[in-house]
């Protein structure tokens, strides 16, 4: 019986749901935020602060205890398997919450899912950094410059494979009307010997 027990089972096996909410908090750790559902996304926000808490611990103990942090970092390793997600768990995400107690994440409600009309959320953690993608002008310039290139570019080989298929085109139509002359000449010919051939019939 589940008497007691909040875990939510979303319709799945243990070992799936293991599996799920692993790379559900790998995805977390590594981009800092992800869209899911709302149900999941409750379950991934207990996941990842637990983590993010035993992270913290490592930051409060001295360098003597060695093997405390070890194992720390083993018991967050059975649920993340990428080394490098874990190694940004303990050295760039944990210090970040050094001075909170708690509340590491957020959840942002979406609406319905269009289909199955599941709650959809965004889980991500409350002290995200965003990457601000920034272009240099010149950059930009450079950019135009090489669109306008490709363009003209294009063009010019549009302009030069048009004249090819007139050409080829005019040909054919060359060839065909010469075949058709060749023909008629080659009739009038029959005509006039059979025309020369009645009449000295005649004249005999």
């Amino acid at each position: 019986m589940r008497h007691r027990n909040s875990v939510k089972q979303l319709g799945r096996t243990h070992a799936h749901r293991k599996a799920m909410f692993a790379n559900m908090v790998t995805s977390l750790f590594k981009h800092e935020r992800i869209v899911t559902t709302r149900v999941k996304g409750k379950e991934l926000k207990r996941i990842s602060e637990r983590l993010i808490t035993r992270a913290k611990k490592n930051m409060q103990m001295a360098e003597t205890d060695e093997g405390r942090k070890l194992h720390n970092k083993r018991e967050v390793m059975k649920v993340i398997k990428d080394r490098d997600v874990v190694k940004k768990l303990f050295d760039d995400i944990a210090p970040r919450f050094k001075e909170r107690n708690g509340g590491y994440t957020r959840i942002y409600l979406l609406g319905r899912r269009p289909g199955d009309a599941a709650e959809m959320s965004i889980v991500e953690l409350v002290e995200r950094r965003v990457v601000e993608k920034k272009t240099d002008e010149k950059g930009k310039d450079a950019k135009k410059d090489v669109k306008k290139e490709k363009k003209a570019k294009v063009k010019q080989e549009s302009k030069k494979e048009e004249p090819k298929e007139v050409k080829k085109e005019a040909k054919k139509e060359a060839k065909k009307e010469t075949k058709k002359e060749t023909k008629k000449d080659a009739v009038r010919g029959k005509k006039e010997k059979t025309k020369t051939s009645a009449r000295k019939k005649k004249d005999k």
